[in-house]
């Protein structure tokens, strides 16, 4: 893990685990990053200004209308400057801010300037997390692409026991160089997305609503942690991420060959697609008209592309996706032994901020070993890095 020449921002609002926020910059800086603070007033209660400013060499931040040198119009300068920006703690009062799109300090400011990574660690007590309204900011977050960590479970500030704690300083930190590392150098990845398409004449095909979002983020980030990925994709609106090659198919066998042709040179694959399971028989020729004397199309079954690979993947490791709307956790576990995968991912279709198109998701992830952990509603990408960490611990890179 190195964080040399990154430039880190850590905003610290009012919450009692503001005490940590010193080891937090130490750690940073142990790893090579360049760090500032930005201090709200709340913040202030918790932890003195001048630790801060001594453990980061350069002065803390707190006043929207102070005047830097360096930062003439400071908002925008600290904005500009930063290539992560970390809240920790992030209070609900202010998640609620930043849900709110307020610009009343100068951390709410630099936020809404901000076109860098932004990494949220929650830390309340158990029933502040669990209120309807706290719950409907984290989602607001999630969808408009903040990273939210999960906050821990243990001693809260009240001495009750729950979840709410903030994630540890060198937890915080390893979720920060999970941005810019190369854990997954050398790893050669192959990731499906989207639907396919079944003609059943010129005009008209079989389809489903995916939209190729929930893998295209898990090329982005493969490819952001250092993998060399191939991206096999159905149609979609979506554009090619960064550094990763993609091949375009349309039909469920187009993905299939596509997919068994470069499953040869990768370690693993993850079938995040949706491909078609039915095909017509016989596709017409000629547009089908209204009133034709049979209504009725003859379907036969598409090849399943992940048992396929399933049955000759050796030492590589195969990534499932199961998408239900009922008994879930019973029917992924079968769906992961009967395709000979490594680990499934579950989604349940009827859950809040999860299913088609959206930019969050809420998932189970199961693996061949029994092992289960249900995720708590994030955007896609933080899905895509907990779906690669899994992948990573696996192979050992």
């Amino acid at each position: 893990m190195s964080l040399q020449g990154r430039n880190i921002l850590l905003g610290v609002t009012g919450g009692i685990a503001a005490y940590k926020t010193p080891e937090i910059v130490r750690l940073l800086m142990a790893e090579g990053a360049e760090v500032r603070v930005v201090l709200t007033r709340a913040a202030g209660e918790f932890v003195a200004p001048k630790t801060l400013e001594v453990l980061s060499r350069h002065a803390v931040y707190s006043d929207l209308f102070g005047r830097d040198a360096e930062f003439p119009v400071l908002h925008v300068g600290l904005a500009e400057w930063a290539d992560l920006i970390l809240v920790a703690p992030a209070t609900a009062h202010c998640l609620g801010r930043i849900a709110g799109g307020l610009a009343d300090d100068l951390l709410t400011s630099v936020l809404l300037c901000a076109g860098v990574p932004v990494l949220l660690a929650p830390s309340m007590e158990e029933n502040m997390f669990a209120n309807p309204a706290v719950e409907a900011n984290v989602q607001t977050l999630a969808q408009r692409g903040f990273h939210l960590l999960e906050p821990g479970v243990g001693p809260l500030a009240s001495g009750a026991v729950g979840r709410g704690r903030m994630p540890e300083p060198a937890e915080l930190v390893e979720a920060v160089a999970a941005h810019f590392s190369g854990d997954l150098d050398g790893l050669k990845l192959l990731v499906t997305a989207g639907p396919t398409v079944e003609d059943l004449d010129p005009v008209r095909f079989i389809s489903n609503r995916s939209s190729g979002k929930m893998g295209y983020a898990l090329a982005e980030r493969a490819a952001a942690r250092g993998a060399r990925v191939w991206l096999v994709s159905g149609p979609t609106a979506l554009p090619a991420p960064a550094g990763v090659e993609r091949q375009l198919v349309r039909s469920t066998r187009d993905m299939q060959r596509a997919v068994e042709t470069l499953f040869e040179q990768v370690d693993g694959a993850i079938l995040a697609a949706a491909p078609a399971d039915y095909r017509a028989k016989e596709v017409a020729e000629q547009k089908i008209k209204r009133g034709a004397a049979s209504s009725s199309i003859e379907l036969v079954e598409n090849p399943d592309i992940a048992a396929g690979l399933g049955q000759c993947k050796g030492q590589r490791l195969l990534v499932v996706f199961a998408m239900e709307t009922e008994k879930g956790p019973e029917r992924a576990r079968e769906k992961l032994v009967r395709k000979g995968g490594d680990l499934i991912v579950l989604n349940m279709l009827n859950d809040e901020g999860a299913g088609f198109a959206g930019d969050t998701n809420r998932v189970t992830l199961i693996d061949v070993e029994g092992q289960e952990e249900a995720l708590p509603l994030l955007s896609k990408s933080a899905v895509a890095d907990r779906i690669l960490d899994w992948v990573r611990a696996r192979r050992g890179v």
